[in-house]
């Protein structure tokens, strides 16, 4: 079954291999992915960008292990934003999680390996409910990889919000004692991972969205007022490529609710 295809105007995020070498240290502040040497990557990635998640796949995958960053991320963005089926998308988190564990013994030193684990086993954790997942030990995996990746990748912005979203939720479903002492999860170290994930990414509207949710997970109502700036922030933060435009609509409907 064909996925979902990206709703908005498909011709405005569209990148020649040139154009995107020249936005690509801004486009990818987030992951620190280095730029790809082989050109059937770069046509994946053009993909990607374009919003044509399913293609951006495909041609990751037909390159093998190289090719696993393109297609972890195409399939975990598609499946988080786009895929409607819960079965589905859980399945697709599923499988991007097989593929970084086999990418992880044969490429130890690429951080993206590691993101793509933890971002699937993460998102996969909230679809099954977090409390279950931390019963299935899912939470100590996300936890390492998130670790190694910031480990191997200092500057992975995205790495240091999923540390961020990993101590607020948490400490959000078991509080901050018993979180503390069995998930090694603290409200200080939360809070700044994902002020260092801004310092980082500063255009980054996911940045915005997840210490606002973080924040409210956190320190509750008090901090409202400063969680809705960052939505609105994130809402009038300027996207550059198809997953920072569902980033930017998801806060957007943030904002309505």
């Amino acid at each position: 079954m064909a996925w979902t295809k990206f709703p908005y105007a498909e011709d405005q995020y569209v990148y020649t291999a040139a154009s995107l070498k020249k936005a690509w240290a801004r486009l990818h502040a987030g992951d620190a992915e280095p730029f790809p040497k082989d050109a059937g990557l770069v046509e994946a990635w053009i993909a990607f960008h374009a919003g044509e998640f399913e293609k951006a796949a495909k041609l990751g995958l037909g390159h093998g292990i190289d090719g696993y960053a393109v297609a972890n991320k195409a399939t975990s963005i598609y499946a988080n934003y786009l895929e409607k089926s819960e079965k589905k998308k859980l399945a697709l988190f599923e499988e991007v999680a097989a593929r970084c564990e086999e990418q992880q013994k044969e490429q130890p030193k690429n951080a993206a390996a590691y993101y793509w684990h933890a971002y699937a086993l993460g998102r996969y954790a909230q679809g099954i409910s977090i409390v279950k997942a931390l019963s299935q030990g899912i939470g100590s995996k996300v936890k390492a990889s998130l670790d190694m990746a910031v480990k191997l990748a200092p500057k992975h912005a995205d790495a240091h919000i999923g540390l961020g979203t990993y101590h607020a939720e948490i400490i959000d479903k078991v509080g901050a004692m018993i979180g503390g002492l069995t998930y090694g999860a603290k409200k200080e170290e939360g809070l700044k991972m994902f002020q260092a994930a801004l310092k980082l990414n500063p255009h980054s509207a996911i940045a915005r969205v997840e210490y606002a949710n973080g924040l409210v997970m956190l320190e509750g109502k008090k901090k409202m007022n400063e969680a809705v700036k960052l939505y609105e922030e994130a809402a009038a933060c300027e996207a550059l490529d198809a997953m920072e435009r569902l980033d930017v609509e998801l806060a957007r409907e943030e904002l309505e609710d």
